[in-house]
């Protein structure tokens, strides 16, 4: 599978690994102190290819995300499902842990970033479906962002991401039920 646009990555394992899964290039933020220079990269990448971010799902891994994706606008998002980058020890979490199968299915169901999204999820439907303020709503979230394949978010970023990758209320509403019968049927 070759992929046209250019993949942002934290660093070398993670490199490692997309190109075990895929053909294509990376650039390395290197990790959350991205500097000038590899911005700078990212921009003409951007320009030239396109962009995709695919970064850890962990807390420095969307910082990083959001650091890019605020100084190159229209990136594209691949989001890795947090059970698919554990480590096989279970103590490390990241990109490079991930099967190269998982890292495939990733990229198939990148998201595109709009500039101007239209709000058409609101707040009180994340509040109505239980994502924000209940016992469960942790769990919800990050259950709903793999169903959307727009990964995990606390109730703010959900909202945010929900918007910016113009997901419809109708994707919304059978994304919360699948994910309301799945919790029904554990």
């Amino acid at each position: 599978m070759k992929i046209k646009e250019v993949i942002v990555v934290e660093g070398r394992d993670d490199t490692v690994a997309v190109q075990r899964a895929v053909n294509a290039d990376t650039i390395e933020t290197n990790g959350s102190a991205i500097g000038e220079a590899v911005i700078h990269r990212i921009q003409l990448a951007q320009a030239r290819r396109g962009v995709i971010i695919l970064t850890d799902p962990d807390y420095p891994g969307e910082r990083i995300r959001h650091i890019v994706s605020q100084r190159v606008p229209g990136c594209k998002h691949a989001f890795l499902p947090k059970a698919d980058a554990i480590s096989k020890s279970g103590n490390d979490l990241g990109v490079e842990n991930a099967t190269p199968e998982a890292i495939r299915q990733a990229l198939a169901n990148v998201k595109q970033e709009f500039e101007n999204p239209q709000e058409e999820i609101t707040w009180q439907d994340l509040i109505d479906g239980g994502l924000i303020g209940g016992a469960q709503s942790r769990d919800r979230r990050e259950r709903i962002g793999s169903v959307l394949k727009i990964g995990y978010a606390n109730g703010k970023q959900l909202h945010k991401r929900l918007h910016v990758f113009q997901i419809t209320k109708e994707e919304f509403s059978q994304a919360l039920q699948q994910v309301l019968e799945e919790e029904n049927n554990d």
